[in-house]
């Protein structure tokens, strides 16, 4: 043999060598979601209700107007994340649907609160702390078909969104 090195092989690298003595681990597969958890369901729907009526009361005080339309998407988020995360727990939609309803008040409150705020020149936290009663009062004055209808809209829809995220 004149040649210093083997002969290469010609159908690949000549690097890659077969090595038959251990077999690769096998994949593990992914945890099952936790199903079926009524407390863990009822935690997701009240962050998502607080979180989704400071957002609501963010788009009133903005606005100036209520939109019916937010107060559904409000309803659906609180209903999507406790049935998506509780499961099929007959309680989970009820629950939603009864946090839609305090998420969707808290939300015209803190629009109303933010409009004063505007107004007076002071913080949206002062109005809520050191005038709820007349924030409260401003919304009873306020308050017509088409806000009670936007409340039972969104209690609707959390209700749905629970069924649904469940199945």
């Amino acid at each position: 043999m004149t040649q210093s090195v083997p002969p290469q092989p010609t159908d690949g690298n000549p690097f890659a060598q077969k090595s038959d003595a251990v077999p690769p681990a096998p994949l593990a597969p992914a945890p099952a979601p936790a199903r079926n958890n009524i407390a863990l369901g009822i935690v997701a729907a009240v962050v998502a209700a607080l979180v989704t009526a400071g957002i609501y009361g963010g788009i009133v005080g903005a606005t100036k107007y209520e939109i019916g339309y937010a107060a559904v998407g409000v309803g659906f988020v609180i209903g999507f994340a406790a049935g998506k995360i509780g499961g099929a727990n007959p309680v989970l939609p009820v629950m939603s649907a009864i946090l839609s309803l305090g998420a969707v008040y808290l939300g015209q409150l803190i629009g109303i609160a933010a409009i004063g705020a505007d107004d007076l020149g002071v913080s949206v936290t002062t109005v809520l702390t050191d005038h709820f009663d007349v924030v409260t009062k401003i919304w009873s004055e306020d308050a017509d078909l088409l806000t009670f209808a936007f409340l039972g809209i969104g209690a609707f829809a959390a209700f749905s969104g629970a069924k649904k995220a469940a199945a």
